[in-house]
């Protein structure tokens, strides 16, 4: 069927599915269930022995090992460049915004589609230990487990699984993914890899895979907006021959899994990439003029989150999405302010007060999020009001707040901005600083309306390695083979859950040669559950 058929005929069964509710009272959602070759063997996507072990991928640094990752953010870690400047900022957290309490025993009712599913009497973990004690210097290093047997035991029980009906299961499928699928490879190449990719996400009882088609300004489409990707061929601006985000969305189809499309919003470049901006890319037409739409600041180019154009240029790329594009959502993730600096959008807020604006500059950022945010959010309805969109942030609300200027409690509390929430929760049970249950029941407190949903996203990357970071829980990912079960299982325990997302792709699937036993353990218990 034509995109274009197939969008109207969505509209028309959204509009019959909003009357359907208007009717019956229920406002839930219906969610259907280096030049490295990627080679296909066995049925499975393989990496050669060198890309595996190395975790590398022909543009970035992969995930910092464990012991390379700061506590607070817990932003994707794409590469250690890109994380360098929410490192500084994550160390320099103000209080003005205290994390909002998780009382036990007083979560947020679950939504009606899961009440029968919520109902578990056992304790939440961690809820009746005694607090760890502070720890001053939280980057300790990990600590001995002299009996792993007993260190695995301290992580709390969890309550019974229970399944929720229309639970979203998905993978992020990164560009660091997608440059070994892809780049330089002809249209019959990429086909089956990505093809094999969905197969294996199928197989194992995912049904949703974010795709990462916007990751620099730039585009893994066809666009009027961005130009092509280096990711698809090495250079920006070049055309590939094919569209692969047209592959991803019929492979997906075949396969039946959801697909949403994944964009950073404000990311033109990290210092980590210096690829060259092609001569069509916005950004660079913007920065020839001198235009302050676009910031080059410190190694970075971003699109100014102040800027009215930029934040049309942002919109129009999603509308575009959805009306080329048969895809199930819009998602992004926690990219936002790339900088506290004042000296970042020093030219921009000074005009801002010069006209009149009162808002100090932290509250002026917030509302420049706030008002991007919700232009995507109607442009994404006002195309399809079937199609869904979504915010992964990070977990910490303080740290989302002051660093990222994004008011995690105003949009997950108000209608208008969001579907759905994913926060990145990449902290074990046992970790002083975020433990994981405290934290996910902080995030479902939050959410006073029916009509965002509340996923939760996992560390695969994290299985089998020490987190020094964790305090006395460093061990906990290396002492235990089923976290991400334990996990899954207490996330469907708290009201507004709807599913959960595993970062990423290659950390499940593909992962390093040092941890890959351990990983086929967590992925062997986490799959019961599915």
């Amino acid at each position: 069927m034509n995109p274009k058929h197939r969008n109207a005929a969505r509209k028309w069964m959204a509009l019959l599915a909003a009357a359907a509710i208007a009717l019956s009272g229920c406002g839930n959602k219906p969610v259907p269930s280096g030049e490295v070759e990627a080679d296909i063997v066995g049925g499975k996507l393989t990496l050669s022995e060198k890309e595996s072990s190395s975790s590398r991928n022909t543009y970035e640094a992969e995930s910092p090992s464990a012991k390379d990752e700061p506590e607070l953010p817990e932003s994707k870690p794409e590469s250690a460049a890109e994380e360098t400047p929410k490192e500084t900022v994550a160390a320099t957290e103000a209080a003005t915004k205290p994390e909002p309490a998780a009382t036990t025993g007083s979560k947020a009712p679950a939504a009606p589609s899961q009440a029968s599913s919520t109902a578990s009497s056992a304790p939440a973990p961690g809820k009746e230990e005694k607090a760890p004690e502070p720890v001053d210097n939280p980057q300790t290093e990990p600590t001995e487990a002299s009996e792993p047997a007993a260190q695995a035991n301290a992580t709390a029980s969890v309550p019974t699984p229970s399944k929720v009906s229309g639970e979203v299961r998905a993978v992020w499928i990164s560009y660091l993914e997608l440059g070994n699928l892809l780049t330089g490879k002809s249209e019959s190449q990429f086909t089956a890899n990505i093809a094999t990719v969905f197969a294996n996400c199928k197989t194992y009882g995912l049904n949703t895979v974010f795709v990462h088609v916007r990751p620099f300004g730039d585009a893994l489409y066809q666009s009027d907006y961005f130009p092509w990707s280096h990711v698809a061929t090495g250079t920006e601006g070049q055309d590939p021959g094919f569209d692969p985000l047209a592959i991803m969305v019929r492979e997906a189809r075949q396969q039946g899994l959801r697909i949403e499309a994944w964009i950073n919003p404000y990311r033109v470049r990290h210092a980590a990439n210096t690829k060259p901006l092609s001569t069509d890319n916005q950004a660079q037409i913007w920065l020839n003029q001198g235009d302050d739409s676009v910031i080059r600041y410190e190694g970075t180019i971003s699109y100014n989150p102040a800027s009215e154009k930029a934040q049309e240029l942002i919109a129009n790329g999603v509308r575009e999405i959805i009306r080329k594009y048969d895809v199930d959502g819009i998602h992004i993730d926690d990219y936002f302010y790339p900088h506290t600096a004042e000296a970042f959008d020093k030219t921009a807020y000074t005009k801002y007060k010069s006209g009149g604006g009162s808002l100090s500059l932290a509250d002026w950022r917030r509302s420049n999020v706030e008002t991007m945010i919700q232009k995507l959010y109607r442009a994404v309805k006002e195309e399809d009001a079937s199609v869904l969109f979504g915010i992964s942030p990070q977990s910490s609300v303080g740290n989302n707040y002051n660093a990222q200027y994004l008011d995690v409690e105003k949009i997950v509390s108000t209608t208008g901005y969001c579907d759905y929430v994913c926060p990145q929760i990449y902290f074990g049970f046992q970790n002083e600083t975020q433990p994981y249950a405290k934290t996910l029941d902080t995030w479902s407190t939050m959410i006073k309306t029916s009509s965002v949903d509340l996923y939760v996203g996992l560390a695969a990357y994290k299985c089998g390695a020490p987190d020094s970071w964790a305090g006395k829980g460093s061990n906990e990912w290396v002492a235990n083979s089923d976290l991400l079960a334990q996990m899954t299982e207490y996330a469907r325990s708290v009201g507004h859950y709807k599913g959960f997302a595993i970062y990423r792709y290659e950390s499940l699937f593909a992962p390093a040669a040092a941890v890959k036993a351990h990983v086929e353990k967590e992925a062997a218990n986490l799959k019961k559950l599915l």
